[in-house]
């Protein structure tokens, strides 16, 4: 049995200048949160981060933005971050919006192996400009392709020390989707349960996906 756990600095040592990172919650619910302030305060930076949004310039993933840590984000919102605003406007952020459900079944996608998915989200808008569309029984359909990371921070109310991970309330948002479709999966947790504490049927993501655990 491996047990993964490691301290925020090593997991820092983890994650280097211009990587690519998917990072879950939803308006900073369910994120990574101390790891994610740590990385913000280190000196590495040309992240390009795969997020649901921007959250708050105060906290969380927010704080990357602030700091001018992100050259790229793929997301769907920006509307509580106004340092990601004010850095798109002034050209210093390369904004790729994306539709909040094309953009979880991206990362599914990703993380399942497929080729991407079919969806009429978009057609006919600026979200489609260079996707190819596919013609299906009479209707249009934009191929969204998959997306994937280097590496997945994610969030986690409760865990054990082999990385089963159970979240708390609406904090699964698009964390399970994102321990799957990254190369390397670190989980900051809240509370950490002893090995077997957790009953087969309530783990939300299987140890197998989670490579390390900082607590």
């Amino acid at each position: 049995m491996k047990h993964k756990q490691i301290t925020i600095a090593q997991a820092l040592e983890k994650i280097q200048s211009g990587m690519t990172l998917m990072v879950g919650g939803f308006l900073a619910n369910g994120s990574a949160l101390t790891l994610l302030n740590a990385l913000a305060e280190s000196d590495k930076k040309d992240f390009t981060v795969i997020c649901n949004d921007t959250a708050f310039a105060d906290k969380g993933v927010g704080r990357l933005f602030a700091e001018g840590k992100v050259k790229k984000v793929i997301t769907s919102y920006l509307g509580t971050n106004k340092p990601s605003q004010d850095q798109m406007h002034a050209g210093t952020l390369t904004v790729e919006f994306v539709p909040q459900g094309t953009l979880a079944e991206r990362i599914r996608c990703g993380g399942c192996g497929l080729g991407g998915v079919l969806t009429p989200t978009g057609t006919g808008t600026l979200v489609a400009e260079g996707k190819q569309t596919i013609h299906v029984d009479g209707r249009d359909y934009l191929l969204e392709k998959p997306l994937r990371a280097d590496i997945a921070l994610i969030g986690a109310g409760k865990g054990d020390a082999t990385g089963n991970l159970v979240y708390l309330g609406t904090a699964q948002n698009f964390n399970p989707l994102m321990a799957m479709a990254a190369d390397l999966v670190i989980a900051e947790i809240d509370e950490l349960l002893p090995v077997g504490a957790i009953a087969p049927e309530q783990v939300h993501t299987p140890a197998i996906l989670v490579d390390f655990i900082a607590e």
